[in-house]
């Protein structure tokens, strides 16, 4: 493989679809910069999933990345590197960490949600009826945003009038345009919610995933509970990746059928159903585009030449690998809810796949149901084209999504 200057990745991901497609021209993995710091882009789909299930490859920094200590202190992205949770953790502090979390996602846990969730939907979808014919309403505002707010918080305990706060942190999370110093400050104030939701459940526990956590002992192990600064970035990485990610994918969603009655008529014909609209969205829109970071154990070589050496950083570009024509042909970059496959890569691979993946799937496919039986002549207020994307390389979502609910005159 012949040395190639480095791909700049956009902080804003204003263009991400062509972004994808430099990706994929340079081969199956390319070195990018990612503010800053130098890494392989790994979009090949293939390549992805043999490294993501390798034991040669770590999502530990401060273990495996020897860049991690002059790094972690002037680097916006920080948080994603630095946090002690299941996130980071490798070989057997991961499979410590994900058996003493993994009853908190249990299917009985996630199947006593159904009724809250419908709940949630239908109020919110309640009030949106009740706003007047011809009245343009943002969607991520007033669906997207609320419902996975209201889940997570039900789910972990937060209070609700903490919500608000918890929502503004965690959109700094994703945010990759904030300088060094608004990212610190964003940390310090995600913290600060964290903790104080820990002081409360310790207080007052209730039957919520705080308190479970809290009181969870690792009964295969030596028995101990997660330490404190464990015990944080978990529900850091709880409450962020059950609350962003489920919002892009009902945004995306939504946008997808609203551009495109071809395949809204697919829905209402039964030639697909919900779910087969959420794994496209997956597939074809994931929630995140790239996720930080994983480090080499040792050499690495690449198909076709080149070497990701030890200690270097790996991207794990999920987006332009779901889009990768060796995966699903020449027509990977069309929105197919008919697709006979829809495999994607938008929860992970291997042992970090999500462990909310059936929570984020019920909540979307349950507000797409409600969304479009009450509204089955929404159509964007804008032309498809005037809709921004978020400011970030991480996240995938539009900055507003302006629906039209009901011609005027309904």
């Amino acid at each position: 493989m012949s040395e190639q200057p480095i791909l700049v990745l956009d902080p804003a991901g204003a263009d991400r679809h062509a972004e994808y497609r430099a990706l994929r021209e340079r081969g199956p993995a390319t070195r990018v910069d990612v503010l800053g710091v130098t890494a392989w882009s790994v979009s090949d789909p293939f390549l992805l999933k043999e490294l993501l299930t390798s034991s040669e490859v770590s999502k530990d920094a401060r273990a495996h990345w020897p860049a991690f200590a002059e790094t972690v202190a002037t680097w916006p992205l920080a948080l994603w590197v630095a946090v002690n949770n299941m996130f980071t953790a490798y070989g057997g502090d991961h499979r410590r960490l994900r058996r003493m979390i993994a009853p908190a996602f249990s299917a009985r846990r996630i199947q006593d949600l159904r009724i809250s969730v419908e709940k949630i939907v239908a109020e919110l979808i309640d009030g949106l009826a009740a706003r007047p014919a011809g009245e343009v309403v943002d969607l991520r505002t007033e669906l997207a945003y609320p419902l996975p707010i209201a889940v997570i918080g039900r789910l972990m305990g937060v209070p609700e009038d903490q919500l608000d706060g918890f929502r503004s942190v965690v959109d700094g999370v994703f945010d990759t345009t904030l300088t060094v110093e608004e990212a610190t400050a964003n940390t310090a104030s995600l913290y600060q919610a964290l903790d104080q939701l820990i002081l409360a459940k310790r207080a007052l526990p209730g039957d919520d995933m705080t308190s479970l956590l809290l009181a969870t002992r690792d009964e295969e192990g030596d028995g101990g509970r997660l330490g404190d600064e464990e015990l944080r970035d978990t529900l850091l990485l709880m409450i962020s990746a059950g609350y962003e990610t489920t919002v892009n994918v009902i945004d995306q969603a939504v946008t997808a059928l609203l551009t495109r009655p071809d395949q809204l008529a697919h829905l209402r014909a039964g030639r697909a159903d919900w779910n087969d609209v959420v794994e496209e969205t997956l597939r074809h829109e994931p929630a995140v585009k790239h996720i930080p970071l994983r480090y080499a154990l040792s050499d690495i070589p690449l198909p076709g030449g080149g070497v990701i050496a030890k200690g270097e950083a790996i991207l794990a570009s999920y987006a332009p690998a779901n889009r990768h024509p060796d995966w699903h042909g020449e027509s990977a970059d069309a929105f197919d809810v008919t697709r006979p496959s829809k495999e994607h890569l938008a929860f992970g691979h291997g042992i970090h796949f999500c462990l909310g993946a059936p929570l984020a799937r019920l909540e979307v496919v349950t507000a797409l149901q409600q969304f479009f039986a009450r509204f089955p002549d929404a159509r964007l207020a804008v032309p498809a084209e005037d809709l921004r994307p978020v400011p970030s390389l991480i996240t995938n979502g539009h900055q507003t999504l302006p629906v039209l609910l009901r011609p005027a005159g309904d």
